[in-house]
């Protein structure tokens, strides 16, 4: 199968009937071996001893929080661009996982900084710029709830989702631009990883599990939101047949 033909939805249907219940098995077996190598072979850190395991789950939710923008941004150009017919189905179905993950980076964040900064929060430039991210991504939710015709929202939604990719650098690039409390990039960066292969590896794999979580709810909520679509389209035919009759 062809990637174009993955423009008509009925093959993509077909598809992801295939496909999930793989990544749904591939996604519980990630989860499990990273669930175990952060319990059983992951050492305290000499610092911040039993803490530093949220970071196993802050980290990767925190890259998805992001990721997961960038997702929708490239969609937003498709329905811009190329008006393709999946994509304002593919940044609709992401926004609400994207705000889930952005939601537990904070959270994860907030538990995690309040043993090592003496405080749950603070208005620095990464959790600021965050928590911009998650009202974005709210705003983008309401913004699709609002309008009634989907792609009349679509359209609306991808300049808004374009809009807002701005705010991605400045939370890449904010603990470098300005001076926060949260510390600068440990995995991602010039030079290579700065973390132990102890503590990198079993990142790097609870990273691929959230990965795959994404991927498999992502392809579901599309799946869902296109036989929403066309129970919506068929409700109008009825309707407007009963009109004319």
């Amino acid at each position: 199968m062809a990637l174009i033909d993955l423009a008509n939805p009925t093959r993509f249907l077909a598809l992801a009937a295939r496909v999930l219940p793989w990544l749904a098995a591939a996604t519980a077996l990630a989860f499990a071996a990273g669930l175990y190598l952060v319990w059983f072979t992951t050492p305290d850190d000499y610092q911040q001893g039993a803490t530093v395991k949220i970071m196993f789950i802050h980290v990767p939710n925190a890259w998805l929080a992001m990721g997961v923008w960038t997702v929708m941004s490239i969609a937003s150009i498709g329905t811009l661009v190329w008006r393709h017919p999946l994509a304002d189905v593919a940044a609709k179905s992401a926004a609400p996982l994207g705000a889930a993950f952005t939601f537990l980076a904070l959270v994860t964040g907030s538990l995690w900084g309040r043993p090592m900064w003496g405080t749950y929060w603070v208005w620095d430039a990464r959790l600021t710029s965050v928590l911009v991210l998650l009202l974005m991504y709210l705003g983008v939710i309401a913004l699709w709830r609002t309008v009634d015709d989907p792609s009349r929202a679509g359209r609306a939604a991808a300049i808004l989702t374009l809009v807002g990719a701005v705010n991605l650098p400045v939370i890449k690039f904010s603990v470098d631009w300005w001076n926060t409390l949260h510390q600068p990039a440990s995995v991602l960066r010039a030079g290579g990883p700065a973390i132990h292969p102890a503590i990198l590896t079993p990142l790097l794999v609870m990273a691929i599990a959230f990965v795959l979580l994404f991927v498999t709810l992502h392809l579901a909520a599309m799946r869902n939101e296109i036989l929403r679509r066309r129970v919506r389209s068929m409700w109008l035919m009825q309707a407007h047949a009963a009109q004319g009759a």
